[in-house]
């Protein structure tokens, strides 16, 4: 069955300070698979909407004016000036952190970070080179914890046995597969951060996984641990973990990288295999689905909602080109996952949150940087996507920004926003690398 396309706006301006927009979703439609990228609503600077469909107004969204947080004072390769995050600090400053390090294995673990603290809000941002503590996932035993990265090992540096499979992945590198028991202990498990309030550091602890038939990779000559993806805390205290790569073995083979869900009893000191979502691509709405050979899903958001379902988001654009966002759900705590729908032409790093009020959004970015804010209570329908930049016909949409968004809840209906910007122009007329963060406020109607 062909999947629809919403598409056709109009805009009705009304006379006000700031500007206000209806937003009518008409029931044009076209073919998911003869829809060509395009930009969706322009929100790029403070702008209100009232989203319409089917006669109805759906929800009231606010865009603050972008702020910027730092400039870049040079041009700079990819890696370096991107990829931003943001955190509350324990004394409930706002902390934005951006990547000041080439983009691959190589750089794992070794920091290369840029820092700016705000304690208005988000209205304005100063830069720091020692960050305020904070951040990771609030346990109710007062601990807090985050997923940590190791530097890569050299596989010139191990004995290891002959790998069970070598592909390459869409990007030229080479993936070699070996059995996780295979491997040496440091590249068993997985790496956690802890603290609490009381303590001013982050305190390294290596933890067990279990999980038969897991696989680990090399990428190229190096042995990551790359366990990245989305920690949640379940009503009774339990932490969930979806992650990506997820590698294991089916029928002698190791498929394309899927979702793996993982349930911790202990705070996060071991962690037991739940499910995972397979790597199955739609073939009509991601053709190129079947040329990944080593990484298929990647980049999982994953969010736990307000009924207790399970609702992830994630990446397959590639080496390949851009190529759809797909979202699953699982109603059993993520021991079954439905199959996986394609619901956009494009996308990186998707960020779910559930807001207090119950206003679902969904940030994503690359060409461009969106936001989307669910239909419908499940996360199955969205609105069209609301643009924070423009993405140009005909540009490479990495010269535009690395569409890397994190977000942050700040109140029962708002949230900031963090994005980097790459064709910023100085006061001198320079055009540098910017991180920006935006105030958003959803209310739903």
């Amino acid at each position: 069955m062909r999947m629809k396309f919403i598409y056709g706006l109009f805009f009705l301006l009304v006379g006000c300070s700031t500007q206000q927009a209806v937003v009518n979703i008409q029931d044009h439609r076209m073919d998911f698979e003869g829809a060509a990228l395009r930009e969706g609503i322009p929100a790029y600077g403070k702008t209100e909407y009232v989203y319409q469909k089917d006669g109805k107004n759906r929800f009231k969204i606010d865009f603050g004016e972008p702020i910027v947080v730092a400039v870049a004072d040079k041009p700079y390769k990819w890696g370096f000036f991107q990829f931003p995050g943001l955190y509350m600090s324990d004394q409930g400053e706002i902390v934005a952190r951006w990547n000041m390090a080439h983009d691959d294995a190589e750089s794992y673990g070794k920091g290369g970070h840029g820092y700016a603290v705000s304690k208005d809000n988000g209205k304005t941002w100063t830069q720091t080179d020692k960050p305020p503590i904070g951040g990771g996932l609030a346990l109710k035993n007062g601990e807090y914890i985050n997923i940590h990265t190791p530097p890569a090992m050299p596989r010139k540096d191990l004995h290891l046995p002959e790998p069970i499979a070598t592909v390459k992945e869409a990007y030229g590198r080479t993936f070699r597969f070996w059995k996780t028991e295979d491997l040496p202990k440091e590249l068993q498990g997985v790496y956690i951060q802890r603290r609490t309030k009381d303590r001013s550091e982050w305190i390294v602890e290596h933890n067990d996984i279990h999980e038969p038939n897991m696989v680990r990779y090399a990428d190229n000559d190096l042995l990551p641990i790359v366990w990245w993806g989305d920690m949640k805390l379940e009503k009774d205290g339990a932490i969930v973990a979806g992650v990506y790569p997820g590698f294991t073995i089916v029928n002698g083979a190791v498929p394309p990288s899927d979702v793996a869900f993982y349930r911790s009893q202990d705070g996060g000191r071991s962690w037991s295999f739940i499910g995972r979502i397979p790597y199955r691509y739609d073939p009509i709405k991601d053709p190129k689905g079947g040329q990944r050979h080593a990484l298929g899903w990647t980049e999982p958001a994953f969010e736990i909602l307000q009924d207790g379902s399970y609702l992830t988001v994630i990446r397959t654009t590639d080496g390949l080109g851009n190529s759809p966002m797909y979202y699953s759900r699982s109603t059993d705590q993520g021991k079954s996952w439905n199959k996986p729908t394609a619901f956009t032409k494009a996308g990186v790093l998707p960020k779910l949150k559930q807001l207090d009020n119950g206003a679902l959004v969904l940030a994503s970015g690359r060409p461009g940087l969106q936001i989307r804010v669910a239909l419908d209570e499940e996360g199955e329908e969205w609105s069209d996507p609301f643009e924070m930049l423009p993405w140009l016909e005909g540009v490479d949409g990495n010269t535009l920004t690395c569409g890397y968004p994190e977000l942050v809840q700040t109140g029962k209906d708002k949230f900031l926003l963090i994005y980097s910007d790459f064709q910023f122009k100085t006061s001198t007329g320079e055009i540098r690398k910017a991180i920006k963060t935006r105030e958003i406020i959803v209310k739903k109607m």
